[in-house]
């Protein structure tokens, strides 16, 4: 296969349209729920605020507005082509710059600081954006990208069990998580579980998780039952709609799952409101 050469600035615009696109536009995949909840919700409070969350959808693709004030921090998940190479430019720089025009041209929210604990300055920008990158084979850039805000994310959590706890302990810790968050994380919430791996590569693939559809299950069977079976048991704690009661305390469970170490089983929960927002393109 022949080297392709892509110009950096290819990469940044793209970049830039993807977030500029999610959160203006929510994806049809949570659109659809949010509908097919109204339809289900028990509680007229409940139905009265999925109503009002179709609305504002609507009228943030209308008008091209924020779907949510919180425009969150810029996650990507790549895979590079290993027959690309970048002109002009950096890849690393392509990206963050995409994320950057996106956050100061479409007025989104900044906010990122510059240091967790000593110096919490808003870098003004929303950058660094946090990328993940997968060398594959072929000439192409896949990119998965989505914003995450805090309200949710702080709701996340990760435990490192042993095999011993078995299917009985990794349930009980994911449905303890959403118990624990309640009405915190806006829902009607979207679950990723990451499964195995080491300590970051479970939340890693939680937060991926939250990034791929809802309504696209686990391609192993034993992982799609547990997607449905989770899902019921978090929709019976009775949260709802905005923390208000209801029977649509969730939207979906992904779960994406990794090898681990023959003493461990490693499990994360990240936490997504209903402001699910991710896209992804081909370049």
């Amino acid at each position: 296969m022949e080297i392709r050469k892509i110009d950096a600035s290819l990469v940044t615009d793209t970049v830039k349209k993807l977030y500029l696109d999610m959160n203006y536009n929510i994806g049809e995949d949570i659109l659809d729920a949010l509908k097919k909840a109204k339809e289900t919700e028990n509680s007229e409070i409940g139905r009265d605020v999925l109503s009002q969350l179709i609305e504002n959808n609507k009228i943030a693709a209308d008008e091209e507005i924020p779907i949510c004030q919180d425009t969150g921090m810029a996650v990507l998940f790549i895979e590079y082509g290993e027959h690309v190479v970048i002109e002009n430019g950096s890849f690393e720089d392509a990206v963050q710059e995409g994320v950057r025009r996106a956050y100061i041209d479409g007025y989104l929210r900044k906010s990122v600081v510059r240091d967790p604990v000593f110096d919490r300055t808003n870098t003004k920008d929303n950058t660094p954006a946090i990328i993940y990158t997968t060398i594959v084979p072929g000439n192409k850039i896949h990119i998965l990208a989505g914003c995450k805000g805090f309200g949710s994310e702080n709701m996340s959590a990760v435990k490192m069990l042993t095999p011993s706890a078995g299917l009985e302990g990794v349930k009980k810790f994911i449905l303890d998580t959403v118990a624990y968050a309640g009405p915190n994380p806006c829902p009607p919430i979207v679950v990723g579980v990451g499964l195995g791996g080491t300590f970051e590569k479970a939340a890693m693939l939680a937060k991926k998780a939250t990034l791929r559809p809802i309504n696209e299950p686990n391609p192993d069977e034993r992982y799609s039952t547990l997607e449905k079976e989770l899902l019921g048991e978090i929709n019976k704690m009775g949260f709802g709609p905005a923390g208000l009661g209801g029977n649509n305390t969730a939207l979906g469970v992904n779960i994406e799952v990794f090898p681990t170490h023959i003493a461990g089983m490693p499990v994360a929960v990240n936490i997504c409101c209903h402001a699910a927002r991710h896209k992804e393109t081909v370049i």
